[in-house]
């Protein structure tokens, strides 16, 4: 089996501090590997970085065209958000919709990561709710889904027609068979795979305007929905948001816990999936961000870009001590 291998660096001074190592892969529309690092058939959960692939039966069901969700909505069911006004309020008026309350959600509550939503709970001493939970909008999703298809309440059961739905779309996606899954953050199964098979799943995605059939077009919606509304997949200061408006709407990209991130870049018809094996954020951010630069799709010189590759690491009286910079062997 290949090893990881290095992907981020941790330089202070003239001394290489840290190195993170991870796997990476770049598929074409055909599923076939144009780049990889490390090992493709590395085994890994994607987390939240597959939620588009658990949205897609909200639109192959018909349940989407049946509650009228629009992009916004789609573009929550992706999402990890910061619990913010913006993410919480179109979670809750989506629940009116469907004629049920934050009790119905199985996320389990969590306190926003948004400064000005988590300061509004502490000098109001209130207690978050489920739809602070930064997947409270995939778990609209799965409730739509559930009360479309006359299920029962319980949607996070491997067993419920929801999670089987999400495991079909999930091994179509991929073109594996799911391995097992583990149970996420907010309780429902993630279906494991491997990096190759999550970056096919991408490039599926990117690939989807040019196919007509249900789940291609779905993939495309989804896509779109994404892109146009970055500030819903993510939030305010969070790498998803500001990339994605850095490469101007062209570009879906989503992260996952344990330093997981993909992206679908439809114009190249590509899909990109890593995998940081020490789980460090920091180091996940740097290396979807020197990706992207490689494949030409951001800027390099971009203030954006700069907030997660080849960035100075300060110390509290914000003297430059070092920086955290793509491996070389990262580089294109």
């Amino acid at each position: 089996m290949t090893k990881p291998v290095p992907m981020a660096e941790i330089w202070r001074g003239e001394l290489l501090e840290s190195l993170h190592l991870g796997h990476a892969v770049v598929c074409d529309e055909a599923g076939q590997i144009v780049r990889s690092w490390g090992d493709p058939k590395a085994v890994i959960y994607p987390r939240s970085s597959a939620k588009m692939i658990q949205a897609l039966p909200l639109i192959t069901s018909g349940a989407a065209a049946k509650y009228g969700l629009n992009s916004e909505q789609l573009a929550l069911a992706c999402a990890s958000h910061n619990g913010a006004h913006i993410h919480t309020d179109r979670v809750n008026a989506w629940l009116d919709q469907l004629g049920l309350a934050d009790a119905d959600f199985r996320c389990g509550p969590q306190l926003p990561d948004d400064i000005p939503a988590r300061n509004e709970l502490i000098k109001t001493d209130s207690s978050p709710c489920q739809v602070h939970n930064n997947c409270s909008g995939k778990h609209a999703g799965f409730l739509t889904l559930s009360q479309f298809l006359g299920a029962g309440p319980e949607y996070i059961e491997m067993g419920h027609p929801v999670q089987q739905a999400c495991l079909s779309a999930f091994e179509e996606a991929t073109g594996e068979n799911s391995p097992g899954y583990g149970i996420d953050g907010c309780s429902a199964p993630n279906f494991a795979t491997t990096v190759h098979g999550l970056a096919r799943a991408m490039s599926w995605f990117a690939s989807a305007g040019g196919r007509s059939d249900r789940a291609s077009q779905a993939a495309a919606q989804l896509t779109s929905a994404m892109a146009t509304h970055p500030e819903l997949v993510a939030g305010e200061t969070r790498a998803c948001t500001n990339l994605m408006r850095a490469m101007g709407g062209k570009v879906a990209i989503k992260t996952g816990a344990e330093a997981v991130f993909v992206a679908i870049i439809p114009e190249k018809k590509l899909g990109v999936a890593l995998k940081v094996v020490d789980g460090a954020t920091r180091a996940s951010e740097c290396a979807i961000a020197s990706i992207l630069v490689g494949l030409g799709v951001l800027e390099a010189d971009h203030p954006a870009t700069g907030k997660y590759m080849n960035v100075p690491i300060l110390n509290r009286r914000k003297v430059n001590c070092g920086s955290v910079r793509p491996s070389a062997e990262l580089l294109f």
